[in-house]
């Protein structure tokens, strides 16, 4: 079954307003090729990069892009060939009318294929997990999607199957993370991920994962900074400037998929208490897909006091977002201490029962209680 995903739509559609590439990026299975094909069998021409014989397809790239009578052409899995950056960089210098869409896991600088970044011929799309306001379109509830994760296989199955993720993770690790990075030994490399899986949402100090797991700090490194590139992980930095007791290094990281974090907790079925977490992380996947250009932080002071994410808006002004699955049990002492050291900002208290939006006061805090939805209406 294809379900249509308009707000991708539109956001593809709008970064070819800007530029004449739009790489499709996120993580495998989540739905890029279904997308691109979704733009319309009379517009494109699909291009399956996985066939060895599309390698020489594109060979004389010029050639190619002559003989093309579509308007969109599709490189699916484009890192599949030996030259793409060459290839991309023909087709938006030498045919300036055509639109191409490039899918991947990971950004263009994963490999050595890139060099060429393509700067200023291309805009990146990250295509997340199934989000908040497309669960309709999928006929899915909200702890369905918690519990199942957000691609759309493992949403749409029947039963939540054990092997879907186990067979995800050997995939990811042969296809992209082998493939791309060069990384050997599949053992210690979903070891370390599925560490992460099971601390998502927590902070992340390597030196404690490094010693927890027997590997060495640099190996814990660079396989975190594969997991990044290839969009499985996300760091979320500390956000600070005041000079206060607050921390300034370690960032949080979260796991890409609700599902697969509940699948490494052994999480099944879900609790009532476990309902929290995983939508912290949903909240996040909204804001890296209605906000992609705002550099997301958490705040946290010396004493454990802790706001979820903090948006930066202006030179003084930072808006905070907290997460509750019952606002009812939001205390907000993170966030008066916050405001004491930043006063100025909006603050959002973002709830799966926050519809309609109403402002409440917490102290002398004025507190927008909403859904993810309506937060993109109140921040713009």
């Amino acid at each position: 079954m294809v379900i249509a995903r308009p707000f991708w739509q539109r956001r593809v559609e709008a970064a070819w307003r800007e530029a004449p590439i739009v790489w499709l990026c996120g993580v495998r299975r989540v739905g890029k090729t279904t997308l691109a094909q979704e733009l319309g069998e009379d517009r494109i021409l699909y291009v399956n990069c996985d066939l060895p014989s599309v390698e020489d397809m594109v060979r004389d790239a010029q050639l190619f892009y002559r003989n093309c009578s579509r308007p969109v052409v599709v490189f699916d899995e484009i890192h599949q060939l030996r030259e793409p950056a060459r290839v991309l960089k023909i087709g938006a210098d030498g045919f300036p009318k055509l639109r191409i869409l490039a899918t991947g896991s990971s950004t263009l600088a994963a490999t050595k294929k890139f060099r060429d970044t393509l700067a200023g011929r291309k805009r990146v799309v990250h295509l997340t997990p199934v989000l908040w306001d497309e669960l309709s379109a999928f006929g899915a509830t909200l702890p369905r999607r918690l519990a199942h994760g957000g691609l759309p296989q493992a949403l749409l199955a029947e039963a939540k199957r054990p092997a879907f993720y186990r067979e995800w993770m050997d995939s990811f690790f042969a296809r992209d993370i082998q493939r791309l990075f060069g990384f050997r030994d599949i053992n210690r490399f979903n070891d370390l991920f599925e560490y992460i899986l099971k601390q998502s949402g927590g902070q992340f100090a390597s030196t404690r994962v490094a010693s927890d797991l027997g590997i060495s700090r640099p190996t814990v490194e660079s396989h975190v900074r594969a997991l990044g590139i290839t969009n499985a992980v996300t760091l979320v930095r500390p956000f600070h400037g005041g000079g206060q007791k607050e921390l300034v290094k370690q960032p949080k990281v979260y796991a890409f998929d609700t599902g697969f974090t509940s699948f490494a907790r052994g999480w099944a079925p879900l609790r009532q208490d476990d309902y929290g977490l995983l939508w912290e992380h949903m909240v996040l996947e909204h804001l890296q897909a209605h906000f992609p250009d705002a550099v997301i932080g958490y705040w946290r002071d010396q004493q454990g006091r802790e706001v979820d994410f903090v948006l930066p808006r202006g030179r003084e002004e930072v808006d905070v977002i907290e997460c509750k699955w019952d606002p009812a049990a939001f205390d907000g002492d993170g966030l008066r201490v916050f405001r004491g050291y930043y006063p100025k900002g909006r603050n959002y208290l973002v709830s799966p029962s926050g519809a309609p939006g109403y402002v409440k006061r917490i102290g002398s805090l004025q507190v927008r209680v909403c859904t993810p939805s309506e937060l993109e209406d109140a921040t713009s």
